[in-house]
């Protein structure tokens, strides 16, 4: 098992916490941390980990700080 520490922003902090501290199986992705969250899929548009940009498929390590960020609007 890894913990991995969740930080979400914007209109993802709806009805969840800011920051969420998650366990999950080794080898575990992204997109297990978005659907561990119930996050759908296209709600995730910027995702970092470490403060580094990263894609659905990149797997973590234990004590990885992930933020999520929506999609941002604007006009």
């Amino acid at each position: 098992m890894i913990r991995v520490k969740v930080r979400l922003f914007a209109t993802l902090r709806e009805n969840r916490d800011k920051e969420i501290m998650i366990e999950l199986t080794d080898g575990a992705t992204l997109l297990d941390v978005i659907e561990h969250l119930n996050i759908p899929k296209e709600q995730a548009s910027l995702l970092l980990i470490n403060g580094k940009f990263a894609k659905f498929d990149e797997a973590l390590k234990d004590n990885d700080t992930v933020s999520i960020f929506p999609p941002i609007g604007g006009g």
